[in-house]
């Protein structure tokens, strides 16, 4: 077993004691997008990783989900895990039926691999294109990868900067399953909604049934910090346009923030803020992270 990997200097620990939210969730509410790292060193980070980060293990990331007032997760692979899922796997068994989880996977997968993530609780995979976080790969080997998963029903998860989306629109168009945008497509919010990059993203999913869109991480897309009022309008048109095509992850426990790292009471109540009604409430923590996950 190898020995514990120290984090990087200049890495931000999450938020220690977060407050409890002002803001009641519905029951049965979904935390759709958050991770683990490790522990190490039963699950050691990933050789090639871009990053190390503190350890942040299923035990935290439960005792965070009953404070604030979650039901369940989707734990999505981290990058520093890179294709090890052992550890969001573990964190998927560990949780009783109270999981799902988001991999990352080559095309050297196997089927029999495939059907042990199933039974973990896997139901989809991610296609990271952020270049810092990740070295390229090929759009036919993700191809190839969409082919196999979707006879699973699993869905696929899309990591991207809004400045790379013109040139992933057509490879997204072809992919054969459910598509879930992580962020927004991490629109420059100084440029605001009408800006033709924000308005690309919205078209996008008003062209595409199958788009789906993560409304989350108001702490990574803002320019003016906390309380993310900046990030506020870009979230909510997205809720408003496409009520029934939405998630919502505190993304705990915030990789790579560098700015500042984010109280998740906090998070919690920034939801209402762009969603401010029962209906849309409800269906962005619990009746659309459930139909995609859990039917």
């Amino acid at each position: 077993m190898s020995e514990t990997q120290v984090m990087d200097p200049d890495w931000l620990a999450f938020h220690p004691n977060p407050k409890a939210p002002g803001f009641k969730l519905p029951k049965g509410a979904v935390d759709a997008h958050c991770h683990v790292f490790g522990p190490t060193p039963e699950f050691p980070f990933a050789p090639e990783r871009k990053y190390t980060p503190c350890n942040a293990g299923k035990e935290q990331l439960f005792a965070l989900r009953d404070h604030l007032g979650f039901a369940r997760n989707v734990i999505v692979q981290a990058t520093c895990h890179g294709r090890d899922n052992r550890a969001m796997m573990d964190a998927c068994r560990a949780a009783a039926g109270l999981a799902r989880g988001i991999a990352s996977v080559g095309p050297d997968v196997t089927d029999a691999e495939l059907a042990e993530m199933h039974e973990a609780g896997v139901r989809g995979v991610r296609f990271n294109f952020v270049r810092r976080l990740v070295d390229a790969t090929p759009k036919a080997v993700f191809r190839g990868i969409a082919d196999r998963i979707a006879k699973l029903g699993w869905h696929i998860v899309v990591y991207f900067e809004a400045a790379d989306l013109d040139g992933l629109v057509p490879f997204l168009e072809s992919l054969p399953t459910v598509i879930v945008v992580d962020h927004m497509g991490r629109p420059d919010v100084t440029k605001g909604t009408s800006h033709p990059d924000f308005q690309r993203f919205l078209q996008l999913m008003q062209e595409n049934s199958n788009i789906w869109s993560k409304v989350t991480c108001p702490e990574r897309l803002t320019a003016d910090g906390p309380p993310y009022d900046d990030v506020v309008p870009f979230a909510a048109e997205v809720v408003t346009r496409f009520p029934d095509r939405v998630l919502w992850g505190t993304d705990w426990p915030h990789p790579n923030m560098k700015s500042h790292m984010p109280d998740d009471g906090a998070l919690v109540d920034f939801i209402p803020r762009i969603a401010p009604d029962p209906e849309h409430q409800q269906k962005l923590l619990v009746d659309n992270p459930m139909r995609l996950y859990w039917a």
